[in-house]
């Protein structure tokens, strides 16, 4: 099983020239041992459950008194013969702790005692020079200023992980940098620019990272500049607060820690399902759960900051409003949207209400009074904000849209050309529209061998504004530079610049020798296999 859940752009120059490689000092190493501990004593908690049920399921059969003292005296015969034996300690023989001229050898070693060069010309032992292998692997992990990194949340062999991909738009290239791994499936990803989780950031430093939503209540925040991480920067959420607790007062701790699952104002207690961040306050995140809250936390101190329900079911989508900055949008599987400003927290907040559950909401970036919503059904719905009804089904959207046949489970508005949206489905379709004030139009479909779509975002730059990243349950990434496309050239003529010549479409991905989209085809909505794998179909050609 291969699939790609969630991505995101990182805009050009975000990301560092040079990654550098995750350096373990002795603050580090105290943090990661204390994580460390605390997953171990998850594993722990789950093994001493499971083993009390077992052991509840076997109390109704005992055996007699006289058995239990014959047990007892083959045991200490047996003991007896092995006498000669107890000499090497056999039952401690798997043992860690072995001290030896006053040090501790553990399974990781006796790391703080190591001693640590930053480059191999400072370490004494090392005579062999290996600065040419050194600068290769410097340069292989280069970014350019004109390159954009695109993160995918994706799942390969029941193994969750970051990939990392650098989009060279100029050589039509996508590869992948780096990799995360992670400890539960992705849901949803989020890239911030802010340095979270480093002591010597400043007010204003950039930074770039990237917030994940897992089927685990915690978020975790990653150093997208960082190679190698053993660990993320933070963690948002009951995890990351048991994190900090110095080890001497956890000792102090006399009851047994044990993870809440009811909801509460503190973290998530359920799968994280969307993530915002306010690019105006940047120190802002908003998270929404299938525990039925949105929580805001303060990336500055981790913590967070407010608990909101507004919804009677799992919350799938938020956004914040592109000018008002502190309303935030959410929607829910509870048929409803709200648009709620976070600082009034006993007000009255206006409410829609769709026909099926919500699979996202997005403001229109051009068009600040309005927004859209799609839905498990197919549908999209366009609402003015102004307008807000007086009870849900009251609602009266804009205009509606049946998109798709099937759930539309990824949907995208172009932040640099006004009317350009992207849709997604589970019928293995991507749709490219044109909205006018008359209304939406199609202007392009096409099957791009990704299986089921389930993530299609456009770049941010105005330089690549018509590239478009489109993955789903297939597992691969493609790159849709869609002003190569005769219909969209069309639609959109006074945003694609003269092209000399016949234009080729350009679609981009991650060579690779083989892969099952190249080996089964294209599979159309008909249930057909396109053995070509090109599936392209357009409004020009139907």
């Amino acid at each position: 099983m291969s699939m790609i859940t969630a991505s995101t752009w990182v805009p050009r120059g975000a990301a560092a020239t040079f990654p550098t490689k995750y350096d373990i000092d002795e603050k580090e190493l105290a943090r990661i041992s204390r994580l460390a501990k605390l997953k171990l004593d998850d594993a722990k908690d789950d093994l001493g459950e499971a083993q009390n049920g077992t052991s509840g399921l076997l109390e109704g059969s005992s055996s007699s008194d006289e058995a239990v003292e014959e047990d007892v005296k083959m045991a200490q015969s047996n003991g007896d013969a092995d006498d000669d034996l107890k000499e090497y300690d056999l039952d401690n023989y798997d043992d860690d702790e072995i001290v030896e001229d006053g040090e501790t050898m553990s399974m990781f070693g006796n790391a703080r005692s190591l001693a640590y060069h930053q480059t191999n010309a400072e370490d004494p032992y090392i005579t062999m020079e290996g600065n040419d292998e050194e600068d290769e692997e410097r340069e292989d992990l280069k970014v350019l200023a004109t390159d954009n990194m695109v993160v995918a949340a994706k799942v390969e062999d029941e193994v969750a992980h970051l990939e990392i991909y650098v989009y060279e738009d100029e050589v039509d290239n996508l590869y992948v940098h780096h990799d995360i791994m992670l400890p539960a499936i992705p849901l949803c990803v989020e890239w911030l620019d802010l340095p979270v989780g480093k002591d010597d950031a400043g007010a204003n430093s950039k930074g770039n990272c990237v917030a994940v939503g897992t089927f685990d209540p915690d978020i975790e925040i990653w150093d997208l500049d960082t190679i190698d991480s053993m660990y993320p920067n933070a963690i948002l959420g009951q995890g990351g607060e048991e994190g900090k607790i110095e080890p001497s007062k956890e000792q102090k701790k006399k009851k047994k820690r044990k993870k809440s699952k009811k909801a509460n104002d503190d973290y998530h207690v359920e799968a994280v399902l969307s993530l915002a961040a306010n690019r105006q306050h940047r120190n802002l995140l908003a998270s929404a759960s299938a525990d039925k809250t949105v929580k805001l936390w303060d990336l500055t101190t981790q913590q967070c900051a407010k608990s909101y329900s507004y919804h009677t079911d799992k919350v799938c989508s938020i956004v914040w409003h592109p000018q008002e900055t502190t309303v935030l949008l959410s929607g829910s599987y509870d048929r409803t949207l709200v648009a709620a400003d976070l600082r009034a927290t006993d007000a009255n907040v206006p409410r829609w209400g769709v026909e099926s559950d919500v699979e996202t909401v997005a403001c229109d970036p051009h068009d600040t009074r309005y927004f859209y919503v799609t839905t498990e059904n197919g549908m999209i719905h366009y609402h003015d904000l102004r307008n807000a009804p007086l009870s849900p089904e009251a609602s009266k959207p804009v205009w509606t849209l049946q998109a798709h046949g099937g759930s539309v489970s990824s949907f995208d508005v172009n932040p640099n050309i006004p009317g350009f949206l992207a849709t997604g489905s589970t019928d293995k379709e991507i749709k490219l529209w044109n909205v006018q004030p008359t209304g939406p139009s199609m202007v392009v479909s096409r099957n791009l061998g990704v299986g089921k779509v389930f993530t299609t975002r456009f770049a941010p730059d105005p330089a690549v504004g018509f590239r478009l990243a489109v993955a789903g349950s297939k597992g691969s990434m493609q790159i849709w530079d869609t002003s190569t496309n005769a219909a969209i050239r069309n639609a959109f003529a006074n945003k694609v610049g003269p092209a000399a010549g016949e234009v080729e479409e350009r679609l981009v991905g991650v060579d690779e020798d083989s892969s099952d989209s190249e080996d089964e085809g294209v599979a159309q909505p008909d249930g057909t296999v396109d053995e070509d794998g090109d599936g392209w179909e357009s409004v020009e050609d139907a």
